[in-house]
């Protein structure tokens, strides 16, 4: 019988899904369960029966695991911004890793295995930088998750002491002054978000995302916020008239103080303006432009490259450790400051292009230039084919790959793999505790031979394999398959690869019984789930 809408079934959760849900079979089909976690049993009530896959609800924990904790936030699940307070944090790191691995395996074809992670010494309070959007009450918080209806939230465990309080003093105006919150669907009204960026020695600036070019009650707003927070750096007006849902304007007018902040990373001073891309997590970006520089492997000889370098933080990070270090970013304001932060912490080795990665390409081609090391930290979106292209023709050495994404990561490393280059090392770094989100840092490289690490060709025909044979039972193999593909494989599949691959079993064990028998041929869908169980378990 088929599964149906609204039934409710125990089911067995096997694992994790990308967004941290659970995932569980339901009659060979895949159900995915948001909130459940792995090893638990739980009653499950469908919400929505596909083709291919189910998703569900849990209304009841049958068996949980110690993996399991009470959510700390009364807001948890139905804000957005938090997809993991139902796991203890060492849970939450144990998913993350795995995640980066199924998606290096799956989507990138990788053998390898992930490292480690390195998980957070401080799981709340750790965003340096906070957008509230605002709505008609006035509401002044967070977006309920999958939609823009704005939840009215005082605190969050995300945010610092300091958002708190001049979120609580901005509310307080607008209801105040009755100031109209902008309504998306009519494009009216005045203001769309507030912003709040904290520096590590705690002081604080904002900015107020408006529909118009002024603000009433200005200097009552000015004054509202800096009793709020007797560390208020500045206050800027961000223009964003355009029916959009980018949060920030165009234009930007300072109301009070500075409009910028000055931060320090890995030993280096920044100064960061409202549109400034900047990690949201100071301590964790220092611990993952640590790993990227560790990967680059750098002796003080090297030319490095850093495309998508932004304000220039992981460019300034591997100069100190390089002959030259040049960085390339398209948009002309972040060039600007990138420039200014080299300047500002007297790092002479270092230069910025304003240029896409095939603009840069070509103009260090000009002069003679390739680089040994190239490094990127591209959008969620991955690297584009033309980015690759000009990667391949720079030929560096070592590639080492900043990622947000692990599935669009695992994409590029495949395309990398098609143009020589070969993931040697991966790492997760975990710079957004309790979401779903992590950072990975690989090593890509070309033509390299690891001292401790010799690759021999050889005939599996002159080779002795039965050392292999009690690697991985059928067993665990079949649970393999399963878990990864979904397919369910019998042992007699699973002995045709194995003796495709010269693994010898004991003797008729994949022969017929009857020599005019007719033996059934293992599918390719399952020959593939099967070799890649096999490469699992170091066996080919």
């Amino acid at each position: 019988m088929a599964a149906k809408k609204n039934e409710q079934h125990p089911l067995r959760i096997e694992g994790y899904g990308s967004a941290g849900e659970g995932v569980a079979r339901l009659e060979g089909q895949a159900v995915f369960v948001k909130g459940a976690l792995a090893g638990e049993v739980c009653q499950v009530q469908l919400l929505k029966v596909g083709k291919s896959a189910a998703w569900g609800r849990v209304t009841q924990v049958l068996t949980p695991v110690p993996g399991r904790q009470s959510p700390d936030c009364p807001r948890y699940p139905r804000c957005g911004g938090c997809q993991l307070r139902h796991m203890t944090y060492a849970e939450e790191l144990r998913f993350k890793r795995q995640k980066v691995q199924d998606a290096l395996q799956r989507i990138g074809g990788w053998t390898g295995r992930v490292e480690k992670i390195h998980g957070a010494e401080a799981p709340d309070r750790y965003r340096n930088k906070i957008q509230f959007p605002v709505a008609d009450g006035p509401r002044v918080g967070f977006f309920r998750a999958r939609s823009h209806e704005v939840i009215d939230a005082e605190d969050c465990l995300l945010q610092p002491l300091a958002a708190t309080r001049l979120r609580e003093a901005f509310k307080l105006w607008m209801e105040r002054y009755q100031v109209p919150a902008y309504d998306e669907r009519v494009h009216g009204g005045l203001i769309r978000h507030f912003y709040v960026r904290v520096n590590r020695r705690g002081q604080s600036l904002c900015a107020v995302i408006a529909n118009g070019t002024d603000l009433p009650h200005q200097e009552e707003l000015v004054q509202a916020l800096r009793r709020a927070e007797p560390d208020l750096a500045g206050v800027v007006l961000s223009v964003n008239q355009e029916k959009t849902n980018v949060i920030l304007g165009k234009t930007h007018r300072c109301l009070w103080g500075r409009d910028y902040l000055e931060d320090t990373l890995c030993g280096l001073t920044f100064r960061l303006s409202v549109p400034s891309f900047y990690q949201v997590n100071r301590e964790q970006a220092e611990v993952l432009y640590g790993r990227a520089l560790a990967f680059a492997g750098l002796t003080g000889r090297e030319t490095v490259l850093d495309l998508y370098c932004g304000i220039g933080t992981i460019t300034l990070v591997m100069a100190r450790q390089a002959k030259r270090a040049i960085g390339a970013e398209v948009i002309p304001a972040a060039v600007e400051d990138a420039k200014a932060n080299a300047a500002r912490n007297e790092v002479t080795n270092a230069e910025f292009l304003c240029a896409d990665a095939a603009q840069a390409a070509q103009t260090l081609a000009d002069r003679g230039l390739r680089p040994d090391v190239i490094c990127v930290d591209p959008p969620r979106k991955g690297l584009a084919p033309a980015v690759i292209d000009a990667i391949v023709q720079m030929a560096p050495q070592r590639l080492v790959y900043v990622s947000c994404d692990p599935a669009t990561l695992a994409r590029d490393v495949k395309r990398m793999e098609e143009q020589g280059y070969v993931l040697q090392r991966a790492e997760a770094v975990d710079l957004f505790p309790r979401t779903a989100h992590v950072e990975t840092v690989v090593l890509l490289s070309k033509g390299e031979i690891d001292s401790k690490k010799v690759r021999v060709e050889f005939s599996l025909e002159d080779m002795d394999m039965s050392g292999f044979q009690n690697d991985a039972t059928y067993g665990q193999i079949k649970e393999r398959v399963l878990e990864q593909t979904g397919l369910k494989v019998s042992s007699l599949y699973i002995a045709q690869i194995k003796q495709k691959y010269g693994i010898i079993e004991r003797e008729n064990y994949n022969k017929p019984k009857s020599e005019n028998a007719r033996q059934p041929k293992c599918p390719p869908e399952k020959e593939a789930a099967i070799t890649e169980a096999l490469k699992y378990f170091g066996m080919i």
